[in-house]
C-alpha cells in the first residue's frame, strides 16, 4: 500500500506522514513548488523531516502550469494579497492526483488542520478543494481525520481511523506533543510560506502585471531587492544587502540590464531594457544614492558592463516617488 504526501516541510505534513507510515504504509512526499515558496533553499530541511519520518522525497516543479491555470484567473478569488489559495490547493491536489495514478498508489494525504487557516481551511473551504480536484474520498487529512468524514482509505481499513487525529483549531499543542514522543528534531516554526500572501510580495505582483506579462522567469525577479516603477514605466530592483545583490546577480531575464556601480561599494541593480533614456538616469542616480556617494562627485555606474557617468542623488527621498515597496 503506498500513499502520495502533499508535503510542505512543515510540522503538520510531517506529523501527517509519520501517522501513516506507522500504519504500514509506504509514503511518497512531494513537495509541489509554484515558484512562489520561501526566498530560501529550503530542500535540505525538507529531506531531513523526511528521512525521520522514513518517507520517500521528490519535487515537483508546476511553474509553467500555476501561471497559466491559476495565478492570474483563479476562480474562487484572492485572499487578503495576491493569494489565490483554494484555486491554487485544488491545482496541487491534481497534481497529486495525476502522480498517485502514475505511481499507482492508493490514495493522498495532507497536513492540513480544519481551522488552522480561517479563510483556506474552514470545513467548506476543505470540502470546494476536494471538489474542484476531484480527489473527494482520495484525500486523507490524518490530524484532523476524526473530525471529518471517513475516506476511501479509513472505509477500506487501509487505515486505522482511531490512529488518526482530530485536532482543530490554531493551536499547536496537540502537534508538539506528537512531536516530542515521536522525537522528531529541527522542524520549523509555523509560518507562512507562500510568498504570495505577504503584503509587501503582493504589491510587487500588482505593479508588475499593470506593465508586463508575467513570466516564470519573472519570479526570481519578485523575490530579492527594492522595487521601483520610473517616470517613463521601467522597472528598477536594487539589492539591499549582500545576500540579496547575490541573488540578483546570478538572474538571467533577457528583459533586464545589470547594474552595478564601479569604483565605490554598492548595490546589484536590474533595470528594464526599454528604459527610456529619462529612465536610464534615474536608475544611474538611484544606483549611487544606495551607496555612500557624494552628490557633487561623479561616478561610474555599469549597465550590462557599459561604464556611464552619474551623480547621485541628494537622498533617498528622490526615490520615494517611484517606489512599489
Amino acid at each position: 500500500m503506498k500513499a502520495i504526501a502533499l508535503f510542505s516541510g512543515g510540522l503538520d505534513s510531517t506529523l501527517a506522514m509519520k501517522l501513516i507510515i506507522d500504519q504500514g504504509i509506504d509514503v511518497l512526499a512531494i513537495n509541489i513548488s509554484t515558484g512562489f515558496g520561501s526566498t530560501k533553499d529550503r530542500r535540505e530541511h525538507m529531506e531531513n523531516m523526511c528521512q525521520q519520518v522514513g518517507a520517500e522525497f521528490r519535487i515537483v516543479d508546476i511553474q509553467d502550469e500555476y501561471l497559466q491555470d491559476v495565478l492570474f484567473d483563479p476562480k474562487h478569488g484572492y485572499g487578503k494579497n495576491f493569494n489565490p489559495c483554494i484555486d491554487c490547493h485544488a491545482k496541487m491536489f491534481a497534481v497529486a492526483k495525476r502522480i498517485m495514478e502514475a505511481e499507482g498508489a492508493s490514495f493522498l494525504i495532507s497536513g492540513e488542520v480544519m481551522g488552522q487557516r480561517p479563510m483556506s481551511q474552514n470545513k467548506d473551504a476543505l470540502q470546494t478543494v476536494l471538489d474542484e480536484s476531484n480527489c473527494d474520498g482520495l484525500l486523507l487529512r490524518p490530524m484532523s481525520a476524526k473530525k471529518l468524514s471517513p475516506t476511501i482509505a479509513e472505509e477500506n481499513g487501509w487505515v486505522d481511523r482511531e490512529k488518526l487525529e482530530g485536532i482543530t483549531g490554531r493551536s499547536r499543542a496537540r502537534q508538539l506533543e506528537l512531536a516530542q514522543e515521536i522525537g522528531l528534531e529541527n522542524f520549523e516554526s509555523p509560518g507562512g510560506g507562500c510568498l504570495l500572501t505577504d503584503e509587501s510580495f503582493g504589491k510587487k505582483m500588482f505593479d508588475f502585471i499593470k506593465y508586463d506579462k508575467f513570466e516564470v522567469k519573472d519570479i526570481p525577479v519578485m523575490k530579492f531587492g527594492r522595487h521601483f516603477r520610473l517616470e517613463n514605466g521601467a522597472k528598477l530592483v536594487i539589492g539591499r544587502n549582500q545576500e540579496e545583490n547575490s541573488h540578483l546577480e546570478s538572474i538571467e531575464n533577457d528583459k533586464y540590464f545589470h547594474l552595478r556601480t564601479v569604483g565605490i561599494p554598492g548595490p546589484h541593480g536590474l533595470l528594464s531594457k526599454s528604459a527610456s533614456n529619462v529612465d536610464v538616469e534615474i536608475a544611474k542616480k538611484a544606483m549611487l544614492t544606495y551607496t555612500k556617494a557624494q552628490q557633487s562627485d561623479e561616478y561610474i555606474v555599469a549597465i550590462d558592463g557599459e561604464e556611464l557617468p552619474a551623480f547621485a542623488f541628494a537622498s533617498r527621498d528622490a526615490m520615494k516617488p517611484f517606489t512599489v515597496v
